[in-house]
Protein backbone atom coordinates (compact mmCIF):
# COMPACT_ATOMS: atom_id res chain seq x y z
CA UNK A 1 0.00 0.00 0.00
CA UNK A 2 1.17 3.58 -0.61
CA UNK A 3 0.36 6.70 0.89
CA UNK A 4 1.76 10.23 0.60
CA UNK A 5 1.70 13.32 3.08
CA UNK A 6 0.24 17.15 1.20
CA UNK A 7 1.08 19.79 3.91
CA UNK A 8 -0.20 23.24 3.19
CA UNK A 9 0.78 25.93 4.49
CA UNK A 10 -2.06 28.89 4.92
CA UNK A 11 -1.78 32.28 5.91
CA UNK A 12 -3.22 31.52 9.47
CA UNK A 13 -1.85 27.52 10.01
CA UNK A 14 -0.79 24.75 8.27
CA UNK A 15 -2.17 21.90 7.52
CA UNK A 16 -0.44 18.43 6.82
CA UNK A 17 -2.92 15.38 5.64
CA UNK A 18 -2.25 11.53 4.86
CA UNK A 19 -3.59 10.29 2.02
CA UNK A 20 -4.06 6.93 0.47
CA UNK A 21 -2.15 6.80 -3.10
CA UNK A 22 -5.10 4.44 -4.66
CA UNK A 23 -8.19 6.10 -3.57
CA UNK A 24 -7.45 9.66 -2.07
CA UNK A 25 -8.96 8.74 1.39
CA UNK A 26 -7.62 10.85 3.75
CA UNK A 27 -6.77 8.73 6.64
CA UNK A 28 -5.28 11.12 9.38
CA UNK A 29 -5.17 15.03 9.30
CA UNK A 30 -3.23 17.57 11.33
CA UNK A 31 -3.73 21.35 11.83
CA UNK A 32 -1.42 23.62 13.80
CA UNK A 33 -2.51 27.20 14.25
CA UNK A 34 1.42 29.75 14.11
CA UNK A 35 1.53 31.15 17.30
CA UNK A 36 3.54 34.33 17.06
CA UNK A 37 0.95 34.77 14.23
CA UNK A 38 -1.76 34.40 15.90
CA UNK A 39 -0.53 37.27 19.27
CA UNK A 40 -0.48 39.53 16.09
CA UNK A 41 3.42 39.63 16.41
CA UNK A 42 5.83 41.69 13.49
CA UNK A 43 2.49 43.15 12.10
CA UNK A 44 0.93 46.48 11.60
CA UNK A 45 -2.89 46.23 9.86
CA UNK A 46 -3.25 49.97 9.36
CA UNK A 47 0.48 50.08 7.06
CA UNK A 48 -0.22 46.91 5.74
CA UNK A 49 2.37 45.38 6.89
CA UNK A 50 2.55 41.51 7.58
CA UNK A 51 5.77 39.07 9.02
CA UNK A 52 5.75 35.71 10.03
CA UNK A 53 8.50 34.08 12.31
CA UNK A 54 9.73 31.11 10.09
CA UNK A 55 9.63 29.28 13.91
CA UNK A 56 6.15 29.31 13.45
CA UNK A 57 6.17 27.50 9.70
CA UNK A 58 9.34 25.18 11.32
CA UNK A 59 7.41 24.15 14.50
CA UNK A 60 3.96 24.04 12.81
CA UNK A 61 6.24 21.20 10.20
CA UNK A 62 7.69 19.15 13.04
CA UNK A 63 3.75 18.91 14.55
CA UNK A 64 1.50 18.06 12.31
CA UNK A 65 3.84 15.33 10.15
CA UNK A 66 4.98 13.72 13.38
CA UNK A 67 1.48 13.56 14.75
CA UNK A 68 -0.13 12.11 11.30
CA UNK A 69 2.92 9.47 11.11
CA UNK A 70 2.00 8.78 14.75
CA UNK A 71 -1.00 8.43 14.97
CA UNK A 72 -1.50 6.49 11.65
CA UNK A 73 0.30 3.58 13.06
CA UNK A 74 1.59 2.62 9.06
CA UNK A 75 4.93 1.46 8.23
CA UNK A 76 6.92 4.63 7.47
CA UNK A 77 8.57 2.84 4.11
CA UNK A 78 4.86 2.93 2.70
CA UNK A 79 5.14 6.69 3.06
CA UNK A 80 6.29 7.29 -0.16
CA UNK A 81 6.43 11.06 -0.54
CA UNK A 82 5.90 14.78 0.83
CA UNK A 83 4.63 18.22 -1.47
CA UNK A 84 4.47 21.49 0.13
CA UNK A 85 2.33 24.27 -0.73
CA UNK A 86 2.42 27.81 0.64
CA UNK A 87 0.82 30.77 -0.08
CA UNK A 88 2.87 32.94 -2.18
CA UNK A 89 4.87 35.32 -2.95
CA UNK A 90 5.82 34.99 0.45
CA UNK A 91 9.73 35.54 0.46
CA UNK A 92 12.43 35.54 3.07
CA UNK A 93 15.96 36.40 3.32
CA UNK A 94 19.19 33.41 4.07
CA UNK A 95 22.42 33.49 4.45
CA UNK A 96 24.66 31.22 2.47
CA UNK A 97 23.49 27.62 4.03
CA UNK A 98 19.78 28.74 3.24
CA UNK A 99 19.32 29.37 6.74
CA UNK A 100 16.39 31.86 7.32
CA UNK A 101 18.10 35.27 8.66
CA UNK A 102 15.58 35.25 11.36
CA UNK A 103 16.72 32.17 13.13
CA UNK A 104 20.39 33.93 13.50
CA UNK A 105 20.39 35.05 17.05
CA UNK A 106 21.30 38.93 15.60
CA UNK A 107 18.05 38.97 13.66
CA UNK A 108 15.52 37.29 15.50
CA UNK A 109 13.05 39.99 16.32
CA UNK A 110 13.95 41.92 12.81
CA UNK A 111 10.87 41.51 10.90
CA UNK A 112 13.01 42.74 7.74
CA UNK A 113 15.02 39.24 8.29
CA UNK A 114 11.18 36.98 8.29
CA UNK A 115 8.84 35.97 5.79
CA UNK A 116 7.16 38.99 3.87
CA UNK A 117 3.65 37.14 3.71
CA UNK A 118 1.61 37.64 0.47
CA UNK A 119 -0.72 40.65 1.66
CA UNK A 120 1.63 42.93 3.02
CA UNK A 121 1.47 45.86 0.76
CA UNK A 122 4.99 47.97 2.02
CA UNK A 123 6.23 47.51 -1.26
CA UNK A 124 3.67 49.55 -3.35
CA UNK A 125 6.09 52.25 -4.64
CA UNK A 126 8.51 49.32 -5.74
CA UNK A 127 6.05 47.69 -8.25
CA UNK A 128 4.73 50.39 -9.78
CA UNK A 129 8.62 51.29 -10.40
CA UNK A 130 9.32 47.62 -11.63
CA UNK A 131 6.29 48.10 -14.28
CA UNK A 132 7.58 51.80 -15.47
CA UNK A 133 10.91 50.60 -15.96
CA UNK A 134 9.78 47.53 -17.70
CA UNK A 135 7.53 49.39 -19.94
CA UNK A 136 10.33 51.86 -20.80
CA UNK A 137 14.11 50.56 -20.18
CA UNK A 138 14.12 49.54 -23.77
CA UNK A 139 14.58 46.00 -23.64
CA UNK A 140 12.12 42.64 -22.92
CA UNK A 141 9.14 44.53 -20.83
CA UNK A 142 9.54 41.21 -18.84
CA UNK A 143 5.63 41.95 -16.86
CA UNK A 144 4.00 40.56 -20.38
CA UNK A 145 3.74 37.04 -18.80
CA UNK A 146 2.03 38.76 -15.68
CA UNK A 147 -0.59 40.60 -16.64
CA UNK A 148 1.66 43.89 -17.68
CA UNK A 149 1.73 45.08 -14.39
CA UNK A 150 3.79 44.10 -11.25
CA UNK A 151 2.47 44.24 -8.05
CA UNK A 152 3.78 44.55 -4.25
CA UNK A 153 2.25 41.45 -3.51
CA UNK A 154 5.28 39.72 -5.10
CA UNK A 155 8.59 38.20 -5.17
CA UNK A 156 10.64 41.40 -6.37
CA UNK A 157 9.01 44.68 -4.76
CA UNK A 158 9.12 42.63 -1.55
CA UNK A 159 12.99 42.29 -1.88
CA UNK A 160 13.34 45.75 -3.13
CA UNK A 161 11.85 47.67 -0.30
CA UNK A 162 13.54 45.32 2.28
CA UNK A 163 16.99 46.05 0.91
CA UNK A 164 16.54 49.77 0.53
CA UNK A 165 14.89 50.05 3.80
CA UNK A 166 17.18 48.02 5.74
CA UNK A 167 21.29 47.73 4.78
CA UNK A 168 21.81 45.26 7.51
CA UNK A 169 19.73 42.69 5.74
CA UNK A 170 20.39 44.13 2.48
CA UNK A 171 24.18 43.27 3.61
CA UNK A 172 23.31 39.42 5.05
CA UNK A 173 21.10 38.33 2.83
CA UNK A 174 23.30 36.08 0.29
CA UNK A 175 19.97 34.79 -1.32
CA UNK A 176 15.91 34.74 -0.80
CA UNK A 177 13.78 31.90 -0.92
CA UNK A 178 9.86 31.57 -1.46
CA UNK A 179 8.23 29.78 1.48
CA UNK A 180 7.39 26.69 -1.14
CA UNK A 181 11.44 26.76 -1.83
CA UNK A 182 12.30 27.11 1.60
CA UNK A 183 9.69 24.93 3.55
CA UNK A 184 11.43 21.87 0.31
CA UNK A 185 14.80 23.19 1.20
CA UNK A 186 14.77 22.23 4.93
CA UNK A 187 13.39 18.60 4.25
CA UNK A 188 16.00 17.93 1.77
CA UNK A 189 18.81 19.65 3.40
CA UNK A 190 20.42 20.29 0.09
CA UNK A 191 22.25 23.33 -0.77
CA UNK A 192 21.09 26.39 -2.30
CA UNK A 193 22.92 25.64 -5.79
CA UNK A 194 21.26 22.47 -5.68
CA UNK A 195 17.99 22.62 -4.97
CA UNK A 196 14.88 22.48 -7.22
CA UNK A 197 13.07 25.94 -7.26
CA UNK A 198 9.02 25.86 -7.97
CA UNK A 199 7.68 27.12 -11.85
CA UNK A 200 4.85 27.81 -10.12
CA UNK A 201 6.02 30.82 -7.79
CA UNK A 202 8.66 31.81 -10.10
CA UNK A 203 6.88 32.02 -12.89
CA UNK A 204 3.80 33.76 -11.23
CA UNK A 205 5.37 35.49 -8.82
CA UNK A 206 9.36 36.43 -10.05
CA UNK A 207 9.06 37.16 -13.51
CA UNK A 208 10.76 33.83 -14.74
CA UNK A 209 10.69 32.79 -18.05
CA UNK A 210 11.85 30.68 -21.11
CA UNK A 211 11.95 33.57 -23.11
CA UNK A 212 15.08 35.47 -21.39
CA UNK A 213 16.46 31.78 -19.69
CA UNK A 214 15.29 32.81 -16.35
CA UNK A 215 14.28 35.50 -14.25
CA UNK A 216 15.22 39.07 -15.72
CA UNK A 217 19.22 39.90 -16.26
CA UNK A 218 21.36 41.66 -14.29
CA UNK A 219 21.06 44.95 -16.55
CA UNK A 220 17.42 45.23 -15.73
CA UNK A 221 17.88 44.66 -11.90
CA UNK A 222 20.66 46.97 -11.55
CA UNK A 223 18.75 50.10 -12.85
CA UNK A 224 16.42 49.04 -9.99
CA UNK A 225 19.26 48.63 -7.35
CA UNK A 226 22.74 47.28 -7.38
CA UNK A 227 22.04 44.71 -4.71
CA UNK A 228 19.77 42.73 -6.90
CA UNK A 229 23.04 42.35 -9.43
CA UNK A 230 24.63 40.28 -6.68
CA UNK A 231 21.47 38.93 -5.19
CA UNK A 232 21.04 37.62 -9.12
CA UNK A 233 24.00 35.70 -9.09
CA UNK A 234 22.62 33.72 -6.04
CA UNK A 235 19.26 32.94 -7.32
CA UNK A 236 18.39 30.08 -10.23
CA UNK A 237 18.10 29.72 -13.91
CA UNK A 238 15.97 26.68 -14.05
CA UNK A 239 12.43 25.83 -12.11
CA UNK A 240 10.74 22.72 -11.89
CA UNK A 241 6.96 21.73 -12.06
CA UNK A 242 5.62 20.13 -8.74
CA UNK A 243 5.18 16.68 -10.13
CA UNK A 244 8.84 16.24 -10.23
CA UNK A 245 11.21 15.14 -7.26
CA UNK A 246 13.17 17.45 -5.34
CA UNK A 247 14.67 15.17 -3.82
CA UNK A 248 14.63 12.56 -1.02
CA UNK A 249 13.99 13.66 3.12
CA UNK A 250 17.36 14.36 5.13
CA UNK A 251 18.26 11.98 7.61
CA UNK A 252 17.90 14.72 10.26
CA UNK A 253 14.55 15.31 9.40
CA UNK A 254 13.68 11.81 8.81
CA UNK A 255 14.30 11.31 12.29
CA UNK A 256 12.59 14.45 13.72
CA UNK A 257 9.37 13.11 12.13
CA UNK A 258 9.30 9.67 12.74
CA UNK A 259 9.57 8.87 8.34
CA UNK A 260 11.94 6.90 6.10
CA UNK A 261 15.19 8.16 4.76
CA UNK A 262 13.48 6.97 1.36
CA UNK A 263 10.35 9.21 1.75
CA UNK A 264 10.59 11.48 -1.29
CA UNK A 265 10.48 15.49 -1.69
CA UNK A 266 8.67 16.70 -4.53
CA UNK A 267 9.12 20.81 -5.68
CA UNK A 268 6.84 22.46 -3.75
CA UNK A 269 4.17 25.09 -4.89
CA UNK A 270 2.05 27.39 -4.40
CA UNK A 271 -1.36 26.72 -2.21
CA UNK A 272 -3.95 28.24 -4.72
CA UNK A 273 -2.39 25.83 -7.39
CA UNK A 274 -2.19 22.96 -5.69
CA UNK A 275 -6.02 23.76 -4.57
CA UNK A 276 -7.36 23.32 -8.37
CA UNK A 277 -5.11 20.42 -8.68
CA UNK A 278 -7.36 19.17 -5.60
CA UNK A 279 -10.10 20.31 -7.01
CA UNK A 280 -10.00 18.36 -10.41
CA UNK A 281 -8.69 21.49 -12.59
CA UNK A 282 -9.77 20.52 -16.24
CA UNK A 283 -10.17 22.52 -19.62
CA UNK A 284 -12.68 25.34 -19.64
CA UNK A 285 -12.86 25.31 -15.63
CA UNK A 286 -12.37 28.43 -13.69
CA UNK A 287 -11.40 26.80 -10.18
CA UNK A 288 -12.28 29.94 -7.65
CA UNK A 289 -9.77 29.60 -4.25
CA UNK A 290 -11.81 31.22 -1.77
CA UNK A 291 -10.43 32.07 1.82
CA UNK A 292 -9.10 35.32 3.14
CA UNK A 293 -7.95 36.51 -0.41
CA UNK A 294 -9.32 34.78 -4.00
CA UNK A 295 -7.42 32.87 -6.45
CA UNK A 296 -9.44 32.43 -9.85
CA UNK A 297 -6.75 29.24 -11.73
CA UNK A 298 -7.20 28.11 -15.55
CA UNK A 299 -5.69 26.00 -17.88
CA UNK A 300 -5.54 26.47 -20.94
CA UNK A 301 -3.57 24.56 -23.60
CA UNK A 302 -0.65 25.86 -25.61
CA UNK A 303 -2.34 25.18 -28.85
CA UNK A 304 -5.51 27.07 -27.46
CA UNK A 305 -3.30 30.46 -25.83
CA UNK A 306 -0.47 30.07 -28.52
CA UNK A 307 1.04 33.82 -28.63
CA UNK A 308 -1.85 35.44 -26.79
CA UNK A 309 -0.74 37.82 -23.57
CA UNK A 310 -4.01 38.18 -21.10
CA UNK A 311 -3.59 41.44 -19.76
CA UNK A 312 -4.46 42.62 -16.16
CA UNK A 313 -4.28 38.87 -14.49
CA UNK A 314 -1.34 37.61 -12.38
CA UNK A 315 0.35 35.73 -14.88
CA UNK A 316 0.70 32.89 -17.64
CA UNK A 317 2.61 30.21 -16.70
CA UNK A 318 3.64 26.97 -18.75
CA UNK A 319 3.23 23.72 -16.08
CA UNK A 320 2.36 26.08 -13.17
CA UNK A 321 -0.74 24.26 -12.59
CA UNK A 322 -0.61 20.80 -14.68
CA UNK A 323 2.24 19.93 -16.80
CA UNK A 324 1.78 20.70 -20.74
CA UNK A 325 -1.00 23.19 -19.77
CA UNK A 326 -0.50 27.08 -19.23
CA UNK A 327 -1.76 28.05 -16.01
CA UNK A 328 -3.87 31.15 -15.74
CA UNK A 329 -3.90 33.21 -12.70
CA UNK A 330 -5.93 35.93 -10.88
CA UNK A 331 -7.74 36.59 -7.71
CA UNK A 332 -8.85 39.47 -5.66
CA UNK A 333 -6.66 40.72 -2.76
CA UNK A 334 -9.12 40.54 -0.09
CA UNK A 335 -12.74 38.47 0.11
CA UNK A 336 -12.94 36.29 3.88
CA UNK A 337 -11.13 39.27 4.98
CA UNK A 338 -13.77 42.08 3.76
CA UNK A 339 -16.10 40.06 5.46
CA UNK A 340 -14.20 39.53 9.03
CA UNK A 341 -13.06 43.05 8.69
CA UNK A 342 -16.20 44.57 9.25
CA UNK A 343 -17.40 41.78 12.06
CA UNK A 344 -14.73 43.30 14.02
CA UNK A 345 -15.83 46.71 12.81
CA UNK A 346 -19.37 46.01 14.32
CA UNK A 347 -18.12 43.70 17.47
CA UNK A 348 -15.08 46.30 18.35
CA UNK A 349 -17.32 48.78 20.58
CA UNK A 350 -19.21 46.32 21.93
CA UNK A 351 -15.61 44.41 23.06
CA UNK A 352 -14.24 47.31 24.99
CA UNK A 353 -17.69 48.05 26.88
CA UNK A 354 -17.79 43.89 27.99
CA UNK A 355 -13.87 44.99 29.10
CA UNK A 356 -14.84 47.93 31.31
CA UNK A 357 -17.92 46.24 32.59
CA UNK A 358 -17.95 46.43 36.68
CA UNK A 359 -20.85 44.06 36.45
CA UNK A 360 -18.82 40.85 35.07
CA UNK A 361 -15.86 39.33 36.27
CA UNK A 362 -12.83 38.43 33.78
CA UNK A 363 -13.81 34.57 33.27
CA UNK A 364 -17.65 35.98 31.94
CA UNK A 365 -15.89 38.61 30.15
CA UNK A 366 -13.84 36.37 27.91
CA UNK A 367 -16.04 34.10 27.35
CA UNK A 368 -18.78 36.35 26.19
CA UNK A 369 -15.76 38.56 23.98
CA UNK A 370 -14.92 35.03 22.59
CA UNK A 371 -18.37 33.92 21.82
CA UNK A 372 -19.42 37.40 20.15
CA UNK A 373 -16.23 36.49 17.88
CA UNK A 374 -17.18 33.12 16.67
CA UNK A 375 -20.75 34.24 16.21
CA UNK A 376 -20.50 37.40 14.72
CA UNK A 377 -20.23 36.17 11.14
CA UNK A 378 -22.78 33.88 11.49
CA UNK A 379 -25.23 36.10 13.03
CA UNK A 380 -24.78 39.02 10.12
CA UNK A 381 -24.59 36.28 7.33
CA UNK A 382 -28.42 34.84 8.98
CA UNK A 383 -29.68 38.56 9.27
CA UNK A 384 -28.19 39.13 5.42
CA UNK A 385 -29.80 35.84 3.81
CA UNK A 386 -32.92 37.42 5.09
CA UNK A 387 -32.82 39.90 3.22
CA UNK A 388 -34.25 39.89 -0.28
CA UNK A 389 -32.03 41.42 -3.39
CA UNK A 390 -34.29 44.51 -3.44
CA UNK A 391 -34.58 45.16 0.08
CA UNK A 392 -30.79 47.33 -0.01
CA UNK A 393 -29.99 50.54 -2.20
CA UNK A 394 -26.76 49.84 -0.80
CA UNK A 395 -23.74 48.98 -2.98
CA UNK A 396 -19.70 48.46 -1.58
CA UNK A 397 -16.95 48.05 -3.96
CA UNK A 398 -14.45 45.52 -2.15
CA UNK A 399 -11.16 46.84 -2.71
CA UNK A 400 -10.78 47.53 0.85
CA UNK A 401 -7.31 45.77 0.80
CA UNK A 402 -6.71 47.54 -3.10
CA UNK A 403 -7.21 45.24 -6.51
CA UNK A 404 -5.71 42.36 -7.82
CA UNK A 405 -7.15 41.56 -10.76
CA UNK A 406 -8.51 42.80 -13.02
CA UNK A 407 -5.68 45.73 -13.88
CA UNK A 408 -3.42 45.26 -9.91
CA UNK A 409 -3.76 48.97 -8.43
CA UNK A 410 -2.89 48.16 -4.67
CA UNK A 411 -3.64 51.56 -3.86
CA UNK A 412 -7.06 51.71 -4.34
CA UNK A 413 -9.05 51.28 -1.24
CA UNK A 414 -13.08 50.34 -0.82
CA UNK A 415 -16.12 52.49 -0.60
CA UNK A 416 -19.42 52.03 0.74
CA UNK A 417 -22.54 53.95 -0.76
CA UNK A 418 -26.21 54.65 -0.76
CA UNK A 419 -26.52 54.50 3.28
CA UNK A 420 -29.70 56.01 4.78
CA UNK A 421 -31.19 56.07 8.54
CA UNK A 422 -32.94 52.84 7.89
CA UNK A 423 -29.62 51.00 6.81
CA UNK A 424 -28.98 48.18 8.85
CA UNK A 425 -25.35 46.17 9.05
CA UNK A 426 -26.84 43.60 7.55
CA UNK A 427 -27.49 45.93 4.55
CA UNK A 428 -23.93 46.73 4.64
CA UNK A 429 -22.87 42.73 4.77
CA UNK A 430 -25.33 41.87 2.43
CA UNK A 431 -23.29 44.88 0.31
CA UNK A 432 -20.19 43.66 0.84
CA UNK A 433 -20.88 40.44 -0.18
CA UNK A 434 -22.56 41.22 -3.12
CA UNK A 435 -19.64 43.32 -3.77
CA UNK A 436 -17.00 40.78 -3.67
CA UNK A 437 -19.17 38.69 -5.90
CA UNK A 438 -19.15 41.79 -8.22
CA UNK A 439 -15.38 41.39 -8.26
CA UNK A 440 -15.35 37.63 -9.32
CA UNK A 441 -17.70 38.70 -12.38
CA UNK A 442 -14.99 41.49 -13.48
CA UNK A 443 -12.36 38.82 -13.56
CA UNK A 444 -14.38 36.26 -15.64
CA UNK A 445 -15.56 39.07 -17.61
CA UNK A 446 -11.90 39.73 -18.29
CA UNK A 447 -10.64 36.41 -19.07
CA UNK A 448 -13.72 35.90 -21.47
CA UNK A 449 -12.64 39.19 -22.93
CA UNK A 450 -9.88 37.37 -24.25
CA UNK A 451 -11.61 34.62 -25.61
CA UNK A 452 -11.38 31.97 -23.24
CA UNK A 453 -14.33 30.02 -22.87
CA UNK A 454 -15.43 29.14 -19.30
CA UNK A 455 -17.85 26.14 -18.92
CA UNK A 456 -17.50 25.74 -15.45
CA UNK A 457 -16.47 27.28 -12.33
CA UNK A 458 -15.23 24.95 -9.21
CA UNK A 459 -15.06 26.84 -5.57
CA UNK A 460 -12.89 25.64 -2.79
CA UNK A 461 -11.57 26.94 0.23
CA UNK A 462 -12.77 28.17 3.22
CA UNK A 463 -15.64 30.45 2.71
CA UNK A 464 -17.13 28.36 0.05
CA UNK A 465 -17.39 25.09 2.70
CA UNK A 466 -18.83 27.45 4.64
CA UNK A 467 -21.18 30.46 3.32
CA UNK A 468 -23.99 29.51 1.74
CA UNK A 469 -25.09 33.35 1.16
CA UNK A 470 -21.75 33.75 -0.43
CA UNK A 471 -21.71 31.03 -2.77
CA UNK A 472 -25.44 31.48 -3.75
CA UNK A 473 -24.93 35.14 -3.60
CA UNK A 474 -21.74 34.55 -6.50
CA UNK A 475 -23.63 31.86 -8.35
CA UNK A 476 -26.48 34.38 -8.77
CA UNK A 477 -24.56 37.37 -10.08
CA UNK A 478 -22.24 35.12 -11.99
CA UNK A 479 -25.37 33.82 -13.35
CA UNK A 480 -23.42 30.08 -13.41
CA UNK A 481 -23.49 27.45 -11.56
CA UNK A 482 -21.10 27.04 -8.75
CA UNK A 483 -19.84 23.22 -7.65
CA UNK A 484 -17.62 23.49 -4.67
CA UNK A 485 -15.77 19.99 -3.27
CA UNK A 486 -16.33 17.45 -0.75
CA UNK A 487 -13.08 18.27 1.24
CA UNK A 488 -12.24 20.73 3.44
CA UNK A 489 -8.40 20.07 2.71
CA UNK A 490 -8.29 20.63 -1.63
CA UNK A 491 -5.00 22.36 -1.08
CA UNK A 492 -3.13 19.88 0.91
CA UNK A 493 -4.98 17.39 -1.62
CA UNK A 494 -3.89 18.44 -4.32
CA UNK A 495 -0.31 18.58 -3.15
CA UNK A 496 -0.61 14.89 -2.15
CA UNK A 497 -1.54 14.29 -5.66
CA UNK A 498 2.07 16.08 -6.96
CA UNK A 499 3.73 13.82 -4.34
CA UNK A 500 1.96 10.55 -5.43
CA UNK A 501 3.29 11.37 -9.26
CA UNK A 502 6.51 12.51 -8.31
CA UNK A 503 7.24 9.52 -6.47
CA UNK A 504 6.13 7.12 -9.51
CA UNK A 505 2.82 6.30 -7.88
CA UNK A 506 0.74 7.42 -10.93
CA UNK A 507 2.80 8.01 -13.64
CA UNK A 508 1.09 11.24 -15.15
CA UNK A 509 -1.06 13.95 -12.98
CA UNK A 510 -4.21 12.21 -15.15
CA UNK A 511 -4.30 9.77 -13.37
CA UNK A 512 -3.49 10.90 -9.37
CA UNK A 513 -6.52 13.42 -10.15
CA UNK A 514 -9.14 10.98 -11.38
CA UNK A 515 -7.86 8.71 -8.60
CA UNK A 516 -7.81 10.80 -5.92
CA UNK A 517 -10.34 13.07 -6.33
CA UNK A 518 -12.39 13.88 -3.60
CA UNK A 519 -15.97 14.59 -5.97
CA UNK A 520 -18.23 17.76 -5.79
CA UNK A 521 -20.27 17.96 -2.09
CA UNK A 522 -23.39 21.07 -3.38
CA UNK A 523 -24.09 22.45 -6.82
CA UNK A 524 -25.26 26.37 -6.32
CA UNK A 525 -27.72 27.20 -9.39
CA UNK A 526 -28.61 30.76 -10.08
CA UNK A 527 -31.85 32.37 -9.47
CA UNK A 528 -32.58 34.07 -13.06
CA UNK A 529 -34.70 36.48 -11.06
CA UNK A 530 -32.46 37.58 -9.00
CA UNK A 531 -29.06 38.14 -12.10
CA UNK A 532 -32.06 40.49 -13.45
CA UNK A 533 -31.34 42.71 -10.38
CA UNK A 534 -27.75 41.98 -10.12
CA UNK A 535 -27.36 42.76 -13.62
CA UNK A 536 -28.21 46.37 -12.55
CA UNK A 537 -26.57 46.24 -9.36
CA UNK A 538 -23.17 45.59 -11.04
CA UNK A 539 -23.51 48.34 -13.31
CA UNK A 540 -23.73 50.62 -10.16
CA UNK A 541 -20.53 48.97 -8.55
CA UNK A 542 -18.16 49.25 -11.93
CA UNK A 543 -19.60 53.09 -11.85
CA UNK A 544 -18.47 53.37 -8.30
CA UNK A 545 -15.01 51.61 -8.85
CA UNK A 546 -14.32 54.25 -11.82
CA UNK A 547 -15.26 57.02 -8.84
CA UNK A 548 -12.49 55.70 -6.84
CA UNK A 549 -9.84 55.45 -9.80
CA UNK A 550 -10.69 58.98 -10.25
CA UNK A 551 -10.45 59.76 -6.64
CA UNK A 552 -7.45 58.06 -5.92
CA UNK A 553 -5.73 59.31 -9.11
CA UNK A 554 -5.98 62.89 -7.84
CA UNK A 555 -4.99 61.96 -4.45
CA UNK A 556 -2.09 60.65 -5.88
CA UNK A 557 -1.00 63.77 -7.93
CA UNK A 558 -1.22 65.77 -4.84
CA UNK A 559 0.44 63.69 -2.40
Amino acid sequence: MSYVIGLDYGTDSVRAILVRCSNGEILEKSVFVYPRWEKGLYCDPEKDFYRQHPLDHLEGLQFTISELVENSKIDSHEIKAICVDTTGSSPMPVNKDGVSLALLPEFKDNPNAMMILWKDHTSIKEAAEITKLAENWGGENFTKYSGGIYSSEWFWSKILSIHRKDNEISQAAFSWMEHCDYITGVLTGLDLANLKRSRCAAGHKALWHKDWDGLPPKEFLSKLDNSLVSLRNNLYSKTYTSDMPAGYISKEWAAKLGLSHTTLIAVGTIDAHAGAVGAGIKENALVKVVGTSTCDMLIVSKDALGKKLVSGICGQVDGSILPGFFGLEAGQSAFGDVLAWFAKLVLTPAVSLIKESQLLDHRTKDALTQELMDSMIIQLSKEASDLSVEDSTVVSLDWINGRRSPYVNESLQGAIMGLKMGTQSAHIFKSLVESLCFGSRRIIDRFEEEGIHIEEVIAIGGVANKSKLVMQTMADILGRSIKTTASTQTPALGAAMYAAVASGVYPTMDGAINNMGPGFDEVYEPDLKNKKIYDAKYLLYQRLGELEEGFNARIDCTS
